[in-house]
């Protein structure tokens, strides 16, 4: 039982960060039906930023909000930069541009940083908490983990629900030539819907770097495994994506608790399916996208 619980956490855990991977990648395809396949290596670069900013000898909440504004930034720039002038043309241009950039931030990181293996600090203890004379399987990082990952769900529910700013992103990523016709700026709402996107993918870069050793290729798997949650629960679903993200923590944990070696061929396994029997994913109807 002792060993259930573990799992289940753990795989909560390694699956909130997934989700957050997931969601970013369906914040892009609602607006511009792309995959942003640099999203993880947005990530990374804006991680290796992070652990600079540490070494220089900030304190770690600094360079966790600097890492996000940071990735805030690098989003705003990919989109109005490389994306902009190519975005009317054939969708395939701009997922040939996000693989060009994946292999250009893969290759300068190691210029800039340094190629070898590095440790990155985690925000609190990695160790299980007490609860009186008991040690609950659950660490002040993975509360940290979670937490983050479902307070920025939330904010960006209320952003897109409550706020004109989130209707008009809504508005431009469901019909862009009405939207302009209304006066709302299309460009800038694209703009700041890629920006949130890499603020969530840096957010999963921070987040899962103290588990893993942080070098130029690190965040790969983690994009492969965000994928797979965003296509499980449906490209067109955030909501979906946040599920999907959470399954596939929880079924690769128990995997991996088998053999790890199988959790990279269990996710490819776990996709293959989806896109067979269910391909607009679990949670994504055939039903025509509302505002």
């Amino acid at each position: 039982m002792h060993t259930l619980l573990v799992l289940i956490i753990e795989g909560l855990v390694q699956g909130a960060i997934y989700a957050a991977l997931a969601l970013a990648l369906v914040l892009i395809w609602r607006a511009t039906k792309v995959i942003n396949f640099a999203q993880g290596a947005m990530a990374m670069v804006t991680t290796y930023v992070a652990l600079f900013v540490i070494q220089l000898g900030l304190s770690y909440w600094a360079a966790f909000a600097i890492a996000l504004a940071f990735g805030f930034l690098l989003g705003a720039v990919v989109e109005r930069v490389l994306v902009r002038p190519v975005e009317s043309a054939s969708p395939f241009n701009v997922v040939i541009l996000t693989l060009g950039l994946y292999l250009f931030l893969e290759a300068v990181v190691p210029m800039i940083f340094g190629g070898s293996i590095r440790s990155f600090p985690p925000a609190f203890a990695i160790t299980g908490i007490e609860v009186g004379k008991v040690q609950v399987p659950l660490s002040g990082f993975d509360l940290f983990t979670f937490g983050s990952v479902l307070v920025v769900v939330l904010l960006l529910a209320a952003l897109f629900q409550r706020t004109n700013l989130g209707l008009r992103m809504r508005a431009s990523a469901f019909s862009p030539e009405v939207a302009r016709l209304l006066g709302i700026r299309v460009g800038r709402m694209l703009t700041t819907g890629w920006a949130l996107a890499a603020v969530l993918g840096a957010l999963a870069g921070i987040l899962i770097a103290p588990t893993l050793l942080l070098q130029p290729t690190y965040m790969d798997e983690v994009f492969i495994f965000g994928f797979t949650g965003a296509i499980v629960g449906g490209l067109d679903s955030p909501w979906g994506s946040v599920v999907g993200g959470l399954l596939m923590g929880l079924v690769l944990t128990f995997v991996g608790y088998v053999s790890p070696d199988l959790e990279t061929l269990a996710g490819l396994a776990i996709l293959t399916a989806i896109l067979m029997v269910r391909p607009q994913g679990l949670f994504s109807g055939h039903r025509e996208r509302r505002v």
